[in-house]
């Protein structure tokens, strides 16, 4: 899954369980945290840990890949509910996506 995916399902009506649940996440986790693989670039494949697998590190190995923190989703989940009120609403998937990919790479 791509941010722009990620961007787009929550903003549609996802939900957070049922999203965890696909991904086999556990939803009693302390956060789950959002990693993209390295190098980044904004339309990579996205990957979600628990933070009690990656011990909140940067930087995660997982299945002979190599993986940097993007942001934990309550980041996440805070910034697509605010996209969602009314002075972002026509916010388009495309530029929160860039938005968010922004924040990650300069300000995170």
């Amino acid at each position: 899954m791509k941010l722009l995916e990620l961007v787009q399902y929550f903003r549609n009506g996802g939900s957070y369980t049922e999203f965890c649940q696909l991904q086999d996440l556990n939803t009693e986790s302390e956060v789950i945290e959002i990693y993209m693989e390295q190098p980044w670039e904004i339309d990579k494949d996205l990957a979600f840990f628990e933070i009690e697998k990656t011990e909140g590190n940067i930087e995660y190995s997982a299945n002979g890949k190599e993986y940097s923190n993007l942001f934990d989703f309550y980041y996440f989940l805070d910034a697509i509910e605010e996209s969602n009120n009314d002075e972002n609403q026509s916010l388009s998937n495309e530029k929160l996506t860039k938005l968010l990919y922004s924040y990650a790479i300069n300000d995170a």
